[in-house]
């Protein structure tokens, strides 16, 4: 396995983003790209959109949000490609946006939020194994984890 990297989503790329897959069942975990390249696009002064690479190839999609309110960070829509899956990546991606939020691109905090369905226990397992915990709230079909960066 290559290492993954993330790159900006740019005029370059998005059509790559595009194309990306969910297997069948998972629509109702994650947006498509093109769903949130819209919210990144409203919210671009405190958003950034990456495509997930292994090598030159785009594998997948996350996005990094930075809520000043709160002033805390969260990861949105996270997807890896169907035929990407089971490799790793997800984890490597995870492992990636991490260590972009601790050079805190955006402000200060150390403190990252994500929301997951219940439904979905690989991705729960995969966020807990990076250290997320859930934190109680839930909103319908999802629950809160978060993390704190020790930076």
């Amino acid at each position: 396995m290559n290492e993954i990297t993330l790159r900006v989503i740019n005029e370059s790329n998005f059509l790559d983003a595009f194309h990306l897959t969910l297997a069948p069942g998972q629509e109702q975990f994650v947006s498509h790209p093109i769903r949130s390249l819209a919210q990144a696009y409203v919210y671009y002064h405190q958003c950034t959109p990456f495509g997930i690479y292994n090598g030159e190839t785009m594998v997948g999609y996350v996005m990094v949000i930075y809520d000043y309110d709160l002033e805390e960070y969260n990861i949105w829509h996270m997807m890896i490609d169907e035929a990407q899956q089971g490799r790793g990546y997800g984890k490597a991606a995870m492992e990636a946006c991490l260590a972009y939020i601790a050079g805190k691109p955006f402000g200060a905090s150390g403190r990252v939020v994500l929301t997951c369905n219940k439904e979905n226990p690989k991705a729960i397992g995969l966020y807990k194994s990076l250290g997320f915990s859930e934190t109680g709230n839930e909103d319908e079909e999802e629950i809160e984890l978060s993390l704190r960066l020790n930076t």
